[in-house]
């Protein structure tokens, strides 16, 4: 695998809500029976942190853990660590119908903060954010791409692909500018 570089290094856009590049990130999709016991036994030792629930977030020290879908979870750590926890779980699930790939170089993470970004978010994607908690995951559409994004205290993080993420970014960045704002969450 080549050195992994962010598809925008150090993009960030200010206006009513604040859009930025999330720097780079490990992430190891995990595909198997999220139910069985091996599945959270390995998940737990590996990562410090617990299987979400549906459309969860779980955290640790070193990890953060999204249930993206029945069977799927992404995993997020820091860039360093993903091929040595990607490998320490695949170890871990040998014995199980499992499959674990270490995807980092194929997504790309973006932070919207601020109190209002909300409003940005909702300007792009089909969710009732004012019920959107934090520790809560939605996979949906984000405008035209398909997108994972999380609320955090601050204000949300996703994850989309590379290919896509200078127009992840634009559009983010024009639903946040200031003069844009609807007001609606207020």
């Amino acid at each position: 695998m080549s050195e992994q570089r962010s598809a925008l290094p150090g993009a960030r856009a200010e206006g009513f809500a604040t859009v930025e590049e999330g720097g780079l990130r490990g992430m190891i999709t995990l595909r198997g029976d999220l139910g069985l016991a091996s599945v959270k036994k390995a998940v737990k030792e590996v990562t410090g942190a617990e299987v979400p629930g549906t459309r969860q977030v779980t955290n640790s020290d070193t990890a953060t853990v999204l249930w993206m879908s029945p069977d799927e979870l992404l995993i997020l750590t820091a860039r360093s660590q993903a091929a040595e926890l990607a490998a320490a779980l695949a170890k871990a699930l040998r014995r199980s119908h499992a499959l674990v790939v270490d995807v980092s170089d194929a997504r790309q993470v973006f932070r919207v903060t601020g109190p209002a970004a909300d409003e940005v978010m909702a300007k792009l994607s089909p969710v009732d954010f004012p019920r959107f908690p934090v520790g809560e995951v939605r996979r949906t559409r984000l405008a035209q791409v398909p997108a994972a994004f999380w609320r955090v205290e601050e204000g949300f993080e996703l994850v989309v692909f590379r290919s896509v993420a200078r127009y992840a970014f634009d559009v983010l960045a024009t639903a946040a500018r200031a003069g844009g704002e609807v007001g609606a969450f207020r």
